[in-house]
């Protein structure tokens, strides 16, 4: 057992922040080698009951704060390398960057020092689990899973499905997609720490017949994952409704072929109607908000009091590469600012707390792992990172002033990037 003292941040199951400033945090690896917590609470009230206990290793960390490591609930490990590509909107941007870029994944060799520097990049930021897209290519998905399995990290990714509307190098031919899709399940879904995601890229992208056999996979498959994006951007929705004229809407199309309920998560979902957010709703489907990607492709704004009033699952993600960072405090930063924007919807003020809830346990309870991930309750497994508030001068001089949980966390989500993070752990390192 390890025994760790330090400030510490968890969430109770309501989603309130529960803050200790001289915590005890206790981790054990379970029968199968995972580590996972014991106990978290007061040092004071908990230490005498654990830190005698032989074998037990104490490791003090004064001035810091462990927090859950942070859960990136949509981000494309391929466009590694296409963040930051200039271009005057989605499509444009799919064209001439995203869609050449990814043909190269059929290359394994080239797969792979993609996904060792990409899980390198979630670590130093504090990602700790991500729900990732890998290309067309089979390749390009054993290259992130074989990537995290050697890290002993929890990733769920899948073959992008994209038989139509694509160009020469990443568009995929309908019946082979979906027997690589079932064979890559049945190769890593469940194995170590890895999850499988049934990815159509979007709706555009795929026949009527690809996204069919999708549904039949998602219906013998109840436990993998499916992911995808909807309602991203006006255009996107104006050409879904012309390709796919019998649905309601573009969400909607996602449903006519059964592949919305729980554990499929949808990104972006900004151009939703009432209907669409009660479909969400009553399927246990969930939004993963991309605040910095749909900024940089001047996509729209999520509306998050309506998502609240129609009781929709939601969490955060980088989106990268459209997104701008992989920093999860770039990434709240923006989602408070969307919050607040007021022209096209209601503006609201989050709390710093709901901010890094929906980065951490709120991004776990829309993938289905409330209690397993994302939290540092006891029995949740131990992924956790190191902060050092003062890690910059500015930051040191600000949260020094902060005179409570708010004005600290939001110190770090305003003023933070990756050099907040002294330090990532996952409960099953390798």
């Amino acid at each position: 057992m390890k025994i760790y003292r330090s400030a510490l941040l968890r969430f109770a199951d309501d989603g309130q922040a529960v803050y200790d400033s001289d915590a005890l945090l206790a981790v054990a690896a379970d029968a199968a080698g995972v580590q996972r917590v014991v106990a978290a609470g007061s040092w004071q009230a908990l230490a005498d009951h654990y830190t005698h206990r032989e074998g037990v290793e104490v490791v003090h960390l004064p001035g810091k704060l462990l927090a859950p490591g942070f859960v990136d609930l949509h981000i494309h490990y391929p466009q590694t390398d296409v963040i930051g590509a200039p271009a005057p909107g989605l499509l444009p941007w799919l064209e001439n960057y995203t869609f050449p870029h990814e043909s190269r994944f059929s290359d394994r060799e080239y797969a792979d020092s993609v996904a060792q520097f990409f899980m390198d990049e979630l670590a130093r930021n504090g990602v700790t689990t991500a729900l990732a897209f890998a290309t067309s290519h089979p390749t390009s998905v054993d290259a992130i899973m074989t990537a995290a399995q050697q890290r002993g990290m929890r990733m769920i990714a899948g073959k992008v499905l994209q038989d139509r509307n694509s160009p020469d190098g990443v568009r995929d031919e309908t019946e082979q997609s979906l027997i690589d899709t079932e064979t890559l399940i049945q190769r890593w879904h469940g194995v170590d720490r890895l999850g499988y995601a049934i990815t159509p890229r979007f709706a555009p992208t795929s026949t009527e017949a690809q996204l069919r056999g999708a549904g039949e996979l998602a219906a013998k498959y109840s436990d993998v994952w499916i992911q995808s994006h909807v309602a991203e951007n006006l255009d996107e929705v104006a050409w879904v409704k012309e390709l796919f004229p019998q649905s309601r809407s573009y969400l909607a199309v996602y449903d006519d072929f059964g592949l919305m309920r729980e554990r499929a998560v949808y990104a972006h979902s900004i151009w939703l109607d009432e209907t669409d957010r009660q479909l969400m709703h009553s399927t246990r489907s969930a939004a993963a908000i991309s605040p910095t990607s749909n900024q940089f492709l001047a996509s729209g704004f999520f509306d998050y009091l309506k998502a609240d009033e129609a009781g929709m699952l939601y969490g955060l993600a980088s989106d990268v590469g459209g997104g701008m960072s992989f920093s999860p405090f770039r990434t709240m930063q923006a989602a408070y600012v969307v919050g607040r924007e007021s022209h096209s919807k209601q503006g609201q003020s989050l709390s710093p707390q709901n901010l890094w809830w929906q980065h951490t346990a709120g991004a776990a309870r829309a993938l289905g792992l409330q209690g397993v991930i994302g939290n540092l309750q006891p029995g949740c497994e131990a992924d956790f990172v190191v902060i050092n508030p003062a890690c910059t001068p500015l930051l040191a001089r600000k949260t020094a002033q902060a005179r409570n949980l708010d004005e600290l966390l939001f110190a770090m989500i305003v003023l933070g990037d990756d050099r907040l993070i002294e330090q990532t752990i996952v409960s099953q390192a390798k």
